[in-house]
């Protein structure tokens, strides 16, 4: 009997098996039945149970169970609800069409309470956030594989009929049509990596494991594909994309900024979840619309699908979209799981434009096990192996997140062929020398462009030409020289100098330069060069307040880690008066003795921290994208005296400190203060001349009412608050809203003195003087983002009002503008 038993539990537990062991599936397609467009975000689920799914954007869905049914239900506001029989314990494939329901809003509208049940959620969320934010975990570490692309899109017959592709018609056989443009793939990168978090003290870093580049030769590139530079956390209060503030829909404020609207619960991925719609409030603000849906018991976000209003102020995109997947992978812990990023980038409707996609995977977490205080050191905190670009395929095909179609296997092959075409070869030498100035040749580089013509009241018609190595050169030391000449001074200008990196990881590059070329004494180091044809094109007053400088410079570089740099510079300069410059010795009868030139050698050193800045690295420099932390600068310089003829003693110190604020509805907040003092006596030209500003030009690094060397010190202090509005108060004029115009306000000034003047070895220039008795001011408010690409400043001037230039008052008011580009 007991055997018996024992075989029937056996037989018991085999159809258990069996009956557990068939699946019912079901997947299709969900369409409008009178205009045949697919629905996404269609609510699918099994008649009788909690699992169901959600059509994605192309109006697919898949669902499947191991509980017998007979039918499911096909939901969607404003259509009627579908039930339909299926097949139990198979798999099968539909096709759904849903009629729109007409019923009349009233009928709908009528509720039994006065409370907005999606607002109870998301208080709920925001209650929650904290517990269900990754960044309150002491440590976390993941694999990431990251996949970008970058497409050409708005292809128009006559493009593709060009002459320059005519004979390369074949290329336009990998256009995709699927999307509303036609797009050809320019730019494609996957890569796969690991990913460290640390809280306290607060680190990260990623290993890039492989990284598969195509579409651009710069290995550089391959610091930019892996997870750091690209995260965006939907439970940050602003997601800054394009340096840009975008209201999350669940910030702790979300409720001033968003709509929303309770549409159904249902089952995703085994978590009951409630689905809601945002809309934004009013137009013309960072905002999202989208869909939302949360857990129902921890209140954290299981998925959202955003797209950025149709009317936010934002140039040059048509469109973003940001979906993100989580899912909990330990108690109290959620974590993304996927990252999906769509842009639409265009110049205007008749232009080509671009298609921008990021796709990013998270698998393999570790929570709350942080590595070892050694691990987190270096002088980088994004790692590239040895390894990772030269991964072949097998290495892609076992470790990818998501295999490859068939049309994507064709684009890295495509997008080879592409980038060999004459044509756009030529595009990219245009790219390149309008943004750096130079022409490739080879080996060589020739330019700049902007500086080949320039005029001056010194030197009179001034033509300068540059040559310079080229990356087919080496990637590692630069050499490059120049020559000017102008034709009224007949003056011979050149100089000569070579940079090279010892270790590019860490970064240590040193550099040697020598030179004789005319200066502008006053002026900042972002305004236009004197010897640019700009800056003869848009001066208020006559560019003579010149010196001729025989200069040797050598620096050296060391990145400690990322964030932290340190520079030593030793630099002799033989300086001459040329121009209106003079210089002058007084002796105590107030006899003036004329001094041929001066000379000066001094050793600085320099360290800047800037914590987790980011950058667009070449292979020699490299731009700062920023940083949300403050950036500190400490320079420290001594003159030594008889040092190649030096002349002089001296200490000079001076401190900076800038930071950028993201200040939400307000704009973007950037303050800036520095400090510094002289100590010893030497020439004006060696003291702090405060940079002023003699162009119809607006100059954010200068005093834009101040003439230049109108004002010198020894000790000094100086601020800038400058507040970006991005339309805060003209989106509030319906007419104003549609231009997109910014607005900006700057208050900055300085005050400083100079130290025991009677002591001063050279007489101050007769245009020249001291901030003793109150500090210099200049107030301005502007308008930006006209016609997308211009800048418009009305500068108030609040001090020194009685100054005088060549007999002339100071103006107390005037306007200034720029090209600026910002999306």
């Amino acid at each position: 009997m007991s055997f018996i038993k024992h075989i029937a539990l056996l037989l018991c537990l085999v159809n258990s098996l069996s009956f557990f062991g068939q699946k019912t599936k079901v997947s299709g397609l969900v369409k409008d039945s009178i205009t045949g467009e697919a629905l996404p975000f269609v609510n699918v689920f099994f008649k009788g149970t909690k699992v169901g799914v959600t059509t994605d954007l192309q109006g697919k869905f898949s669902i499947e169970t191991f509980y017998a049914t007979d039918s499911i239900v096909i939901s969607f506001i404003g259509y009627k609800k579908v039930i339909l029989p299926i097949q139990k314990d198979k798999a099968q494939q539909l096709t759904v069409y849903l009629n729109e329901s007409f019923t009349s809003l009233q009928e709908i509208t009528i509720i039994s309470s006065d409370v907005n049940p999606a607002h109870a959620i998301i208080d709920n969320v925001l209650k929650n956030k904290k517990i269900n934010n990754r960044e309150k975990l002491d440590a976390y570490q993941y694999e990431v594989y990251n996949k970008i692309q970058f497409d050409i899109n708005n292809l128009t017959d006559e493009f593709k009929n060009t002459k320059a592709f005519r004979k390369f018609n074949f290329i336009f056989d990998n256009v995709d049509t699927t999307g509303e443009k036609e797009f050809l793939p320019l730019f494609v990168t996957e890569s796969l990596s690991d990913y460290y978090f640390r809280k306290s003290p607060k680190t990260h870093k990623e290993i890039i494991k492989g990284s598969n580049v195509s579409g651009v030769d710069n290995e550089s590139i391959s610091q930019f594909t892996g997870d750091m530079y690209q995260q965006v956390n939907i439970y940050d209060n602003y997601l800054t994309i394009f340096r840009k503030n975008f209201v999350s829909p669940i910030a702790n404020q979300c409720l001033s900024f968003y709509k929303y609207y309770l549409i159904d619960s249902l089952y995703m991925d085994g978590y009951w979840c409630y689905q809601l719609d945002f809309t934004p409030k009013r137009k013309g603000e960072l905002t999202f619309e989208g869909t939302m849906w949360v857990h129902d018991t921890t209140y954290a976000i299981k998925k959202v699908e955003s797209t950025i209003a149709k009317d936010a102020n934002i140039n040059f995109v048509n469109n973003l979209q940001v979906t993100q997947t989580f899912k909990q992978v330990e108690k109290e812990v959620w974590m993304l799981t996927k990252d999906e990023l769509f842009i639409d980038f265009q110049w205007t409707k008749k232009t080509l434009g671009f298609y921008g996609k990021k796709t990013t995977s998270y698998d393999n977490f570790i929570i709350n096990c942080p590595k070892e205080e050694p691990f987190y050191s270096g002088a980088e905190n994004v790692f590239i192996s040895d390894s990772a670009n030269i991964r072949d395929d097998n290495f892609w095909v076992k470790n990818r997140h998501d295999s490859l179609t068939k049309q994507q296997q064709q684009v890295y092959k495509m997008i080879d062929t592409l980038r060999k075409l004459p044509v756009m070869r030529t595009y990219a030498d245009v790219i390149y020398l309008l943004a750096t100035g130079y022409k490739v040749f080879g080996k060589f580089e020739v330019g700049e462009y902007t500086s080949l013509y320039s005029y001056n009241e010194v030197e009179g018609h001034r033509f300068r030409g540059t040559v310079r190595t080229s990356n087919d050169f080496s990637t590692r030391i630069e050499l490059s020289a120049f020559g000017a000449y102008g034709l009224l001074d007949k003056r011979i200008k050149y100089g000569a100098g070579t940079r090279f990196f010892i270790t590019k990881k860490p970064r240590r590059l040193v550099q040697l330069v020598h030179k004789k070329d005319v200066e502008q004494i006053g002026i900042s180091s972002n305004a236009y060069n004197n010897s640019g044809v700009v800056s003869s094109l848009f001066r208020r007053n006559p560019f003579n307040k010149f010196i001729f400088n025989t200069e040797t410079r050598f620096s050296y570089t060391r990145e400690w880690f990322h964030g932290l740099s340190s520079t030593v510079l030793f630099r002799n300069s033989i300086i001459e008066p040329i121009g209106v410059i003079n210089f002058f010795q007084s002796n105590n009868n107030g006899i003036q003795s004329p001094i041929n030139n001066i000379n000066t050698s001094e050793i600085t050193f320099q360290t800047r921290f800037a914590y987790n800045e980011k950058y667009i690295s070449g292979e020699f420099d490299r731009v700062s994208l920023g940083t949300k932390f403050p950036i500190i600068e400490i320079n420290y310089g001594y003159g030594i005296p008889n040092l190649l003829e030096s002349q002089y003693e001296f200490h000079r110190i001076k401190l900076s400190f800038n930071h950028k604020i993201p200040l939400g509805i307000l704009g973007k907040l950037n303050y800036q203060f520095s400090a510094g003092k002289i100590f010893g006596n030497i020439p004006f030209p060696l003291l702090e001349v405060h940079p002023g500003n003699e162009t119809w030009s607006y100059n954010d690094e200068a005093f834009n009412m101040m003439n230049i060397g109108e004002f010198i010190s020894n000790e000094y202090v100086t601020w800038k608050i400058e507040n970006h509005f991005d339309g805060l108060f003209l989106n509030k004029f319906p007419l104003l809203k549609k231009l997109k115009w910014r607005e900006v306000a700057t208050f900055q000034g300085v005050w400083g003195r100079l130290n025991n003047p009677e002591n001063l070895i050279l007489d101050l220039p007769e245009f020249s003087s001291s901030l003793e008795r109150k500090p210099y001011i200049e107030s301005s408010f502007g308008i930006e983002n006209i016609f997308k690409f211009l800048r418009v400043d009305v500068i108030w001037r609040l001090s020194y009002l009685d100054n005088e230039f060549e007999g002339i008052k100071v103006a107390p008011f005037g306007v200034r503008a720029k090209l600026q580009f910002d999306f």
